[in-house]
């Protein structure tokens, strides 16, 4: 039985720019370090990769994990692709404050494709991280939306 998820992943470049602005932008924290080696075949073979080697970084946001991989071996590529074009298009952050978080990433750096944008039930607005994955920030404004934010860290 399936019961939810538990994260995404997501390659970058340069993993220590990447996990430092996710850091600094959207609060995430280090929960793991790991990566492996050249010559791990069951490695190779899950990432249908021969000879791949990579530094592995987890993060945590709330109940949100963030699997980061730099693969040394073999280098990625950076590559802009387009909202429209197969894959996951982005990863949406839940906020209280729409506003207040756009001026504050905008102070940061980040770019935006717009401004924040009231739907009726929602206000949204999509920006681009340092390798140019899209992120979209979200403040739900209506008690009645069709599926509102699932709340913080679950109890221990």
């Amino acid at each position: 039985m399936i019961h939810g998820v538990h994260h995404v992943a997501v390659s970058t470049t340069d993993i220590d720019r990447f996990v430092a602005l996710y850091q600094r932008l959207f609060g995430f924290e280090i929960i793991a370090r790991s990566g492996w080696k050249r010559g791990n075949a069951d490695i190779d073979r899950m990432v249908q990769m021969a000879g791949s080697e990579a530094r592995q970084v987890m993060l945590q946001l709330d109940r949100f994990y963030l699997e980061v991989f730099q693969y040394l071996e073999p280098k990625g590529v950076r590559t802009e692709r387009r909202l429209c074009d197969p894959g996951f298009t982005h990863v949406c952050f839940y906020v209280d404050d729409i506003q207040a978080e756009y001026e504050r990433l905008l102070a940061l750096g980040m770019e935006f494709h717009g401004f924040p944008k009231d739907y009726g039930s929602m206000i949204a607005v999509y920006g681009r991280d340092c390798d140019g994955n899209v992120i979209e920030l979200l403040q739900v404004t209506s008690t009645v939306h069709p599926y509102p934010y699932l709340g913080t860290k679950a109890s221990t």
